[in-house]
């Protein structure tokens, strides 16, 4: 079974690799997730901080998604103050209502937030369509219901984001990841991983800036729509409704790994034995 996962896994990196290269649409340049990061590098710390639990009246996303219900999403604009500012400065315009999530990969991502809906738009919350640098955090990574940045090869922030929905991942997918793209990760960030599944693969090379707390099954339930084979675009749309900023109002929240189930969460994040 051990044998059987590793091989899906790494069947999966594959695709995604394939999936993350430049894509073009009426000749114009796609903005997708690539492979990012430089070999040999070591990602993560000693402290991992995905599922630091937000705090009452601390400002949160609360993003609608239509058909679907609500997703609540905790920044972290200690670790990246410009990426959190454009982010909720686009939320704060209503910039994402009514935009639609144009590409989804079971097992990987659903993407949004480009005004044209096909992958080739974008824009940053000062009106460039130029971007901002990434500020990548080695105390965030792409565990389950992690928001980041979509960047196209100029590697520069604007409005696309996605939301991890990821698999399960093991320890062997590390010596894979090691082996061939030459990233080696923290024992912390791996044990992370084991407990919540997600997308290591993409660790080093995009910024992540949020993490979903409450409405994860929501985006798990979008990963299984049906898409266009060759854009991955929805065939019917998935449409943000409305984003907002609220209030966090103390409700627990609900961490869910990549196959649904809810994480125990204690004072200081994920536990042990979650």
């Amino acid at each position: 079974m051990r044998t059987q996962l590793l091989k899906k896994q790494t069947a999966l990196l594959l695709s995604c690799a394939a999936l993350l290269g430049t894509l073009t649409a009426c000749k114009q340049k796609q903005v997708v997730l690539e492979n990012g990061g430089a070999d040999g590098q070591v990602i993560g710390s000693d402290q991992i901080l995905n599922y630091t639990l937000p705090e009452k009246g601390e400002e949160i996303v609360l993003m609608t998604i239509r058909d679907y219900g609500d997703v609540k999403i905790k920044l972290f604009p200690e670790q990246c103050p410009k990426g959190v500012e454009n982010f909720k400065k686009l939320v704060e315009t209503g910039f994402y209502d009514e935009l639609i999530f144009h590409r989804v990969v079971d097992g990987f991502v659903i993407q949004g937030g480009d005004p044209k809906g096909d992958g080739t738009g974008g824009v940053d919350a000062w009106g460039s369509q130029e971007g901002f640098a990434q500020t990548i955090s080695p105390h965030l990574c792409h565990v389950t219901g992690a928001l980041a940045y979509a960047i196209g090869q100029d590697k520069l922030n604007k409005s696309q984001f996605y939301i991890v929905t990821g698999e399960e991942v093991t320890p062997e997918l590390f010596g894979v990841l090691r082996d061939q793209y030459g990233k080696t990760f923290t024992p912390e960030v791996e044990a992370l991983y084991q407990q919540s599944g997600g997308q290591p693969f993409l660790d080093g090379g995009y910024e992540v800036f949020g993490q979903v707390f409450d409405g994860l099954d929501k985006c798990l339930e979008i990963q299984k729509v049906a898409v266009n084979s060759e854009t991955s675009k929805p065939k019917s749309a998935v449409v943000i409704e409305k984003a907002v900023i609220a209030e966090y109002d103390g409700e627990p929240p609900h961490y869910l790994n990549a196959a649904g189930e809810e994480l125990q969460i204690g004072s200081s994040g994920l536990n042990d034995e979650g």
